[in-house]
């Protein structure tokens, strides 16, 4: 259950970052940012349904937007946004977009392997 919520706040966290980078004015293909809508989507699966495959979601989702930075970073801006080249708002935005994800990714791996099992299980 810890897992679940450290996922659900990774995923939460991960949105915040993007949101952050919005308002600093990192331009998004569209009107609102792709990646805010499907963190919070995600965050609300896996907190709404409480089974094994959301988790998988979940974890995949901070996974896929992991990549998506390095892949930015290799042919774009990410990295330049990290290291505060465009701004230390954007940098701020960066990190804590990496901080949410990276964690959604680990806990959603966790919960898969199925560490998430209670330390007393009773009687």
């Amino acid at each position: 259950m810890k897992n679940r919520a450290v996922l659900v706040a990774g995923l939460v966290i991960g949105a915040a970052g993007i949101a952050i980078l919005w308002a600093a004015g990192v331009e998004f293909p569209v009107a609102v940012p792709p990646g805010l809508v499907i963190l919070l989507v995600g965050a609300g699966l896996v907190a709404g349904v409480r089974r094994r495959w959301s988790d998988g979601v979940g974890g995949f989702l901070g996974l896929f937007v992991v990549v998506g930075f390095v892949l930015s970073g290799i042919n774009g801006e990410g990295f330049d946004n990290l290291l505060g080249r465009n701004g230390a708002d954007v940098a701020l935005g960066q990190i804590v977009q990496l901080i949410g994800v990276v964690t959604a990714a680990i806990s959603g791996a966790l919960l898969l392997r199925g560490n998430d099992q209670p330390t007393n299980p009773g009687p």
